[in-house]
């Protein structure tokens, strides 16, 4: 009875482990299907806004316009028809709220009762004009035409240079400042936190006497309880006049700032794990090393380091995720700018930072809300592609040692 007992119990704990197993690897794998289907929405969207249209006369040859035309357009970078394949002929621009510059009160009505009939004479008198006005004041005989807008294109997303996802007529969707702002400050996090982590690591598991490794390790711990936005804080208060005066530059709030506040912030990560991987390296390896002739500084490296190796990568890889992930402190130092930068004493504007910064404006299931889960998408797939490139670097350099 007892025995029957006992498989019955490891038989239940074994299907609440598998059980638990799957509910975790089904969740990571909804989380994920979620985020993309979500994300990739923003390709079958056009860039004009919802319930708005744009118009052109019927005359005007033209019917349709990327973005971007639209935006140079509203912005007078372009003025004459001709310039995009038009008529030589300058653009008139007209908004639903310059109607009162060619109609009167009375004629417009005290409720807009008379706004579709006005557009609709207004378009149908100018043949070079084009009009952005709510699609509820179409009048059912209007004499112009509707213009064609392209949806938002992989070109345009991900080469665009300007991110204004709430730009009227046209947002501008261009994520290539995001993509390099993030690149800018986590390389340059990874850069400063992977060698001074695995240095910090390598003293506390083979050079410091055991009272100091016990009062570093607790220490360096806590920093990571510390909450993202303190590390922001101490970036205004302290690194950003420090870049600002070193440089000479006109502000401090750089990529160099946010690289440092998340170098930092990736430190007690990569600190921790690193050691513990080369505390487990067994002490006979260090022994016959050591009794074979070579120098302490030869069987940390020649040793030590490679036995520890998967557990530094496991470091590294949280190390770096902590980094591209960050978002409070990010947005505080960086300046938040979404422009390319051509240096790291630049201010840049990272995709997290974007995200965090925008989507509780972003109205659900609208452009500008499927174009932040897109980045999203961006951000995950760059994480993956760091993570398995320093898994295939570190499982290299493993197998060429054996």
């Amino acid at each position: 009875m007892k025995t029957f007992y006992k498989k019955f119990s490891e038989k239940f704990i074994e299907g609440l482990l598998m059980l638990s197993g799957t509910i975790t690897s089904l969740t990571v794998v909804l989380i994920v299907f979620f985020l993309f289907k979500e994300g990739l929405g923003v390709f079958d969207k056009k860039p004009v806004e919802e319930g708005y249209v744009i118009a052109l006369s019927k005359s005007n040859p033209l019917k349709t316009l990327s973005s971007e035309q639209i935006k140079n357009i509203y912005d007078q970078k372009i003025t004459h028809w001709s310039e995009i394949g038009g008529k030589p002929d300058s653009i008139i621009l007209f908004r639903a709220e310059d109607i009162s510059n060619f109609y009167s009160d009375e004629e417009i009505g005290e409720n807009f009762e008379g706004l579709s009939t006005c557009i609709n004479r207004l378009v149908d008198s100018l043949p070079d004009i084009i009009a952005f006005f709510p699609k509820k004041y179409l009048a059912k005989d209007f004499k112009g035409h509707e213009l064609t807008v392209d949806k938002v294109s992989l070109k345009e997303f991900f080469g665009g240079k300007e991110w204004f996802p709430t730009a009227q007529p046209s947002a501008q969707l261009g994520v290539l400042p995001l993509i390099l702002g993030t690149l800018w400050v986590s390389f340059g996090a990874i850069l400063l936190a992977l060698p001074l982590g695995l240095a910090a690591a390598i003293f506390m598991s083979e050079i410091a006497k055991d009272n100091v490794r016990r009062i570093m390790k607790p220490l360096i711990e806590l920093l990571a309880g510390i909450p993202s936005v303190v590390y922001g804080f101490f970036g205004l208060v302290i690194i950003v006049p420090l870049i600002q005066k070193t440089f000479n530059l006109p502000v401090g709030e750089t990529g160099l700032a946010g690289s440092i506040i998340l170098g930092i912030m990736a430190l007690p990560t990569i600190i921790t794990i690193s050691e513990d991987a080369m505390r487990n390296t067994p002490r006979a390896m260090k022994e016959a090393s050591l009794a074979l002739g070579a120098s302490k500084w030869q069987t940390i490296y020649k040793v030590v380091i490679p036995y520890s190796i998967s557990g530094i990568s496991a470091g590294a890889i949280l190390g770096i995720g902590r980094a591209i992930g960050e978002t409070m402190a990010v947005l505080m130092v960086t300046g938040n700018a979404a422009v390319i930068p051509h240096s790291i004493l630049e201010p840049v504007r990272t995709i997290p930072a974007t995200i965090a910064a925008e989507l509780g404006e972003a109205p659900n299931g609208g452009l500008h809300y499927q174009a932040l889960f897109a980045l999203g998408c961006i951000l995950f797939l760059i994480t993956l592609f760091i993570n398995l490139a320093v898994e295939f670097i570190s499982n290299r350099k493993q197998h060429n040692k054996h």
